[in-house]
């Protein structure tokens, strides 16, 4: 019997261990032990949130691939599909920011590539702690180093992402990186192995040390001995990246491939055994042939290391030579390291010596799924309380509005962007910080919106009304730069599934999720888990993050968030209530979380994305923003900057039970399913007849024009600014934390 503290280490639970026993008939041996240990890891099988998930909507008149493979695929028109998903590289992170999110940005590309298709846009969803803290801005300055070292060197642009802030991310931030790419609609590939005799093929960098046990750290929690974990923290290099893909779409193109898959979490573990799994046969292979950069390496190593840039092959017997041949070409040795057999296993040798043979089923379909208990927290029942009299009287609305500007997760993200290529490969149709990120589809006049959002407060206060609402921002998004949303992935963080109350949270969300998708007739193609997200016991805000894409028949078409013309009339879509539960305005004033989400009718936030996408296609929208974090105000101020087209707004106040917070509520509540557009005033009857056709709220709040944002409320001046001054404020604000800190140093 194997001693429990291997056990503990290899991150397996005795009566897993029993399990294993059972379907190997013997003791296993350590390498053995040490694939079941990865492949059975929280991170690689899903085992608490695989039953959850099978809920979630995954197929669709558009939908290709759905589930299961490297990524999801959509068709767009013209023979062509989009293909995305969204990952985590959240532990790596915080261990090692500059690698973690560096090969987090590498191995999703790998994910679009393998399935035959060009990465053209990544996206990125970001989460750290309060930025006054000096860790905090360590991990930001390398998080942030590491994306653009990685994207910038590889060649392909990052139009945006979102990034949020809160004390509960400060030891375990959120790396979540989203990459999109085009393939032909019939052509593209599955990570699959098949064809007894078939050739395996390891292609890429060698193997080395680093990223050993890589999927087990990240199904663990962190703790004081973190830093020990560096060795499990791989190392990218995007230069061998670049010659992978572009050696594997050139492959992909002659026919020769029956499959390929990349070695991401898991290693050659996991590609050679899913492989075979996917295609109902075995494979075989012998470590002694992998190529190493390191001496030394045992097979237990050489299975369970993630060393980065590394693909597997299977190719069509015959064929093997024209495969070697264009990955010399590229100066990238294709290694044959075993072949395709007929029983279905993962066998591994040594020189010859077989050192682990196990049923791919066993590794893959049969991994442990477990329902784990859930309990409502304990927390909610009193954070869901919030009276707004108890609040007492509140700042003067003009203060409120520059703190609000200057809080790191409303003021400007330029301090990252800049760091970013957005615009190599000339797709780049909206750069980050106005809108979603929007890339033309080249050789048609289509081009595909993308946009990735969580407001993690409002899960907090409730798990499914906030993955509702995840899902509608994620999907209002693209549909204001006048997309259709047509498909999702989604990235799942949360806290530890062992806890009760952490498991409800995760369950609700994705009920919530599933409900929204099914709303807005948004399937889910893929995604990831992330799980264990707790430093000391302390778990982050349930962060559900929604990464969804939407189709532009007419690039020419595109709109922006910020206003366009003076002259222009200024129109608020959907309605304006008293709900400042979870906002922002309770967070950076009062320093709480408290109350009830904003409330969300599914219906309504259909037909508002419906005369977004219309009024778009038809040229009628200049400008559309969605009101978000901040509230009305926030937004309206958001459209003034960039272009340094100012406004003069006149709102109409929202009932409250606190006349001292009529102000507050009008200006900085978040209710949901509301953009601010503007239009020209010739066409302004005709976006008011287009919203009455879909029986959405319509109101005329204001015109574009002059040097200052003017804010009334019922005819009587709450805000009065000069543009300048604002968006000082709001464009300075994360790099003053920066300039602040060396100052000091």
């Amino acid at each position: 019997m194997m001693e429990r503290a291997v056990l503990e280490r290899h991150g397996l639970a005795p009566d897993e261990y029993q399990r294993i026993l059972e379907m190997l008939g013997r003791e296993p041996t350590m390498t053995e032990l040490g694939i079941f240990s990865v492949m059975w890891s929280e991170h690689c099988s899903y085992k608490s949130s695989r039953v959850h998930l099978r809920t979630l909507p995954t197929t669709g008149k558009r939908v290709l691939q759905g589930p299961g493979e490297n990524a999801g695929a959509v068709d767009i028109g013209d023979g062509l599909a989009a293909v995305f998903k969204i990952e985590s590289h959240n532990h790596p992170s915080f261990i090692e920011p500059y690698q973690g999110a560096a090969t987090g940005v590498g191995g999703i590309i790998r994910d679009i590539f393998t399935m035959g298709a060009r990465p053209i846009a990544l996206l990125n969803s970001l989460r750290f702690g309060p930025l006054d803290l000096p860790l905090v801005r360590r991990t930001f300055e390398g998080v942030v180093a590491g994306i653009a070292g990685y994207g910038n060197s590889i060649g392909i642009p990052t139009v945006g992402g979102e990034i949020g802030f809160d004390e509960s991310y400060t030891g375990n931030p959120l790396v979540n990186v989203f990459c999109l790419g085009i393939s032909r609609a019939d052509e593209i590939i599955k990570g699959t192995a098949s064809g007894v005799g078939n050739a395996v093929y390891y292609v890429g960098a060698k193997t080395g040390r680093d990223g050993i046990h890589g999927a087990t750290m990240a199904s663990a929690e962190f703790d004081e001995k973190s830093a020990e974990k560096r060795p499990a923290v791989q190392v990218g290099d995007p230069f061998m990246e670049k010659l992978l893909l572009e050696a594997c779409l050139e492959v992909m193109k002659t026919d020769a491939l029956v499959g390929i898959q990349d070695m991401g979490a898991a290693g050659l573990s996991c590609s050679t055994c899913e492989m075979g799994s996917r295609g109902g046969a075995g494979v075989e292979i012998d470590v002694s042939l992998v190529p190493q950069r390191e001496t030394g390496m045992t097979p237990y190593e050489i299975m369970l290391s993630e060393s980065q840039e590394r693909m597997l092959l299977v190719v069509k017997q015959g064929r093997e030579g024209e495969v070697e041949r264009i990955f010399d070409k590229w100066d990238l040795h294709a290694v044959r390291i075993g072949v395709v057999t007929t029983d279905g296993r993962m066998r591994v040798k040594d020189r010859g010596d077989v050192v682990a043979d196990i049923p791919n089923g066993a590794l893959t379909d049969q991994a442990p799924v477990y329902r784990r208990p859930m309990t409502e927290p304990a927390y909610l029942s009193a954070v869901r309380q919030l009276s707004l009299v108890s609040l007492g009287v509140p700042p003067p609305v003009a203060e409120v509005f520059a703190r609000l500007l200057a809080s790191p997760g409303i003021a400007s993200k330029r301090w990252v962007y800049r760091q970013y290529d957005h615009m190599v490969r000339t797709n780049t149709l909206v750069v980050p910080g106005m809108g979603a990120g929007v890339v033309r589809v080249k050789g048609t006049n289509r081009a595909l919106a993308l946009s990735a959002d969580c407001n993690a407060r409002f899960v907090y206060l409730d798990p499914y009304a906030g993955a509702e609402l995840a899902v509608a921002e994620a999907a209002r998004n693209v549909a204001c730069a006048g997309a259709q949303p047509i498909g999702a992935t989604n990235c799942l963080n949360f806290g530890n599934p062992e806890r009760p109350e952490i498991m409800w949270q995760f369950a609700r969300a994705v009920e919530g999720m599933g409900a929204a998708c099914r709303a807005l007739d948004l399937p889910i193609t893929g995604g990831n888990v992330s799980l264990y997200n707790e430093t000391d016991g302390r778990a982050i805000l349930p962060t559900p993050v929604l990464g969804v894409v939407g189709l532009i028949e007419n690039a020419d078409r595109v709109v922006r968030r910020a206003f366009q013309a003076e002259g222009d009339v200024i129109v608020l879509l959907g309605d304006s209530r008293a709900e400042l539960g979870g906002s922002e305005y309770l967070k950076v004033i009062h320093g709480l979380i408290r109350g009830v989400p904003p409330a969300l009718d599914l219906a309504k936030e259909v037909a508002l994305q419906q005369v977004l996408v219309e009024g778009a296609a038809a040229g009628l929208i200049r400008s559309a923003h969605d009101c978000a974090e901040g509230g009305l105000a926030v937004t309206l101020a958001e459209s003034c900057f960039e272009t340094g087209l100012g406004a003069t707004i006149d709102l109409n106040s929202v009932p409250v039970d606190a006349s001292y917070m009529k102000e507050v509520a009008t200006l900085f509540s978040e209710s949901a399913s509301r953009v601010v557009v503007s239009v020209s005033a010739d066409r302004v009857s005709d976006l008011f007849a287009l919203a009455g056709t879909h029986g959405v709220p319509v109101t005329r709040v204001g015109l574009v024009g002059g040097t200052g944002i003017r804010i009334a409320i019922d005819g009587m001046t709450a805000i009065d600014t000069l543009l300048v001054d604002a968006e000082r404020i709001w464009s300075t604000a994360i790099e003053r934390h920066f300039e602040a800190s060396r100052a000091m140093a």
